[in-house]
């Protein structure tokens, strides 16, 4: 364990510790154990001293002494705590009890650790939270990369740092510059769109438009007519040629948004242009000439149930299908919802109340109960509702929960049983499938009641907290970055 935990000594030397306590031989030599590991460590032998300095400077983990006189374990947790949310505080105590460790983890220490502890004992707790600073580092170093690289202009914003998006975003990223077709899969107001523009315009065809079209929008002839263009005389109506939206991306990109929407018959027409380059128009005998375009597709289905029901041609799908990308629903991203919100709040504020230095603010509890909610409407649901609230809170206000146009889902998210997982199969397989899709919404739930603190988590839960981390690696899921393990 000591091996797997272990921190290089050029990155312990970023790691800035302070341990407070009144027992010079203890506090020695943990500081002896801790600077042979390579770590900064500053030492206080009081609580007066441990105040001024975590005042003057912030410190990435702390480990104090519970009982001290003038000024306790608890005064200078809280001090700490009020300045720099991030740090971690461990509380040591020679005097350990449940009530003390319950009292000390309440008011947010990342850990409790009884005296006398080994010097393995001491390495390993430091070597863990250390692992924990440095993620919180990255996770904080990835939000300001997407705040300042991921708008789209328009109010959405590729930001989230939950693993699965950040895999679509990289993925999205590394195909924009190819002429690959895209074929986007996601739940309705996930942010399928956005990602096609966002691929668009980092593509070598940016400096053209990019040309959607939904096709759930429109009526099949219309459809045909706007895709494919017409000659004039087809049907009534045609007074004159007008040129299809298959034409208009020429040297650009088409969205072809809600493409499991489309009949049979144009899907097999449009085939023919992804294959050979050439459209023709309704009602003409020829022809055209041939277009360069770039094909990106999105569905709010299942595609491969789609094409499994005959909904979708399959050899349609597999051409647009060059490079697949899987959007995850809002509620699988629990850990994106505060930054969400957030944007939006400052999008919207701007947009209908133009106060600059007047935003109100979200408040935690309000935030909380944003990450406990389904959001069936994914992304777009968030949106709306972040707008309704800028568009009433008053200046420099605290939103809170009873603030929140929250009303019950009319169309209830995927709970419980999934229904992701088909019941068929051997027994045990289709059992293992199922409590690990349970597992893992179960985990993201509570980690968004606990505001991503571990003790809470674990008490909610009733499991021990060695527990809650490993189902938590198990399902690949982060500690949120706020300064509690």
């Amino acid at each position: 364990m000591r091996d797997h935990l272990a921190i290089a000594p050029d990155v312990a030397a970023t790691i800035r510790l302070l341990i407070v306590d009144d027992e010079r031989t203890l506090r020695e030599s943990c500081a002896s154990v801790l600077q042979g590991d390579g770590y900064q460590v500053t030492l206080a032998s009081r609580g007066e001293e441990a105040l001024d300095m975590v005042r003057r400077r912030p410190f990435d983990l702390i480990l104090v002494d519970l009982f001290m006189n003038q000024v306790t374990g608890l005064q200078i947790l809280a001090a700490a705590l009020g300045l720099n949310p991030e740090t971690l505080v461990v509380v040591m105590t020679g005097n350990p009890s449940v009530g003390s460790s319950i009292e000390a983890l309440r008011a947010g220490a990342w850990d409790y650790l009884p005296k006398p502890f080994s010097a393995t004992h001491l390495q390993v707790l430091v070597g863990r939270a250390s692992h924990a600073v440095l993620k919180a580092r990255e996770a904080a170093e990835l939000r300001q990369q997407v705040l300042r690289h991921g708008d789209a202009g328009d109010g959405s914003a590729l930001i989230g740092i939950s693993p699965a998006f950040r895999r679509a975003v990289e993925l999205a990223r590394k195909v924009a510059a190819t002429d690959a077709s895209v074929f986007i899969s996601g739940e309705s107001g996930t942010g399928k769109e956005v990602i096609a523009q966002f691929i668009h315009a980092h593509s070598r065809r940016s400096r053209k438009h990019l040309v959607p079209i939904n096709c759930a929008a429109l009526p099949e002839p219309l459809l045909e007519s706007e895709m494919f263009g017409h000659r004039k005389g087809a049907f009534t109506g045609a007074d004159r040629d007008k040129p299809g939206l298959l034409e208009t991306a020429n040297g650009s990109t088409l969205f072809l948004d809600e493409l499991t929407e489309m009949s049979l018959p144009l899907q097999a027409k449009l085939l023919r242009v992804v294959q050979d380059g050439v459209v023709r128009r309704v009602g003409a005998e020829v022809a055209a000439d041939p277009v360069d375009v770039r094909f990106i597709s999105a569905t709010n289905r299942d595609p491969q149930d789609a094409v499994a029901r005959g909904i979708l041609r399959g050899d349609l799908y597999y051409r647009l299908r060059v490079v697949p990308i899987a959007l995850p629903p809002l509620r699988e991203r629990v850990e994106d919802i505060s930054l969400l919100a957030n944007h939006f709040l400052t999008i919207f504020w701007a947009k209908h109340r133009r106060m600059p230095g007047q935003q109100p603010r979200l408040t935690e509890e309000a935030l909380g109960l944003l990450r406990s909610r389904a959001w069936p409407g994914n992304v777009r649901e968030l949106q709306n509702v972040i707008e309704h609230v800028a568009v009433l809170a008053d200046p420099d206000s605290a939103i809170g929960p009873a603030d929140l146009p929250l009303y019950d889902d009319v169309e209830a998210a995927p709970s419980g049983r999934s229904s992701t997982v088909a019941l068929e199969g051997p027994f045990h397989e289709v059992k293992e499938l199922v409590v690990a899709e349970f597992e893992q919404e179960y985990l993201t739930r509570l980690l968004a009641r606990a505001n991503g603190n571990m003790s809470k988590a674990a008490r909610q839960a009733g499991i021990d907290r060695t527990t809650l981390y490993r189902l938590m690696e198990k399902h690949g899921l982060q500690r949120e970055s706020n300064g509690e393990g």
